[in-house]
């Protein structure tokens, strides 16, 4: 008896996360033209989103957990490095081969050691 209601609260948890994540959505969807893009509030939710992206992205170059923390951190720095000079030199369409490049470096490392 408890395993099927422990089933039904799981089943219960994921319907309301669900529920929840596109309740938000949806009223988003629904205020989205009566909102100024350029107001102040919106430029300071913008630069609060690109600070989070570049402090957890110096925190897994850094102080990686998992299996990246076996790559030494010059070559994690290196990778980044080379990663950010392959953004810098293309003008348009940067981001894919940046994100390659990165990835590619990263898995040969891991192969040839």
């Amino acid at each position: 008896m408890h395993d099927m209601l422990q089933g039904w609260s799981l089943w219960l948890a994921l319907i309301g996360a669900c529920v929840g994540t596109y309740f938000c959505r949806a009223i988003g969807v629904f205020f989205s033209k009566r909102i100024d893009q350029n107001s102040e509030i919106f430029r300071w939710l913008a630069a609060v989103t690109y600070a989070m992206v570049a402090a957890l992205t110096v925190r897994m170059i850094l102080l990686p957990i998992g299996l990246l923390d076996t790559v030494p951190v010059w070559i994690r720095i290196g990778v980044s490095l080379l990663s950010v000079a392959v953004m810098i030199s293309s003008p348009q369409r940067r981001l894919v081969p940046a994100l390659c490049t990165g990835t590619l470096l990263l898995v040969s490392y891991g192969v040839m050691r």
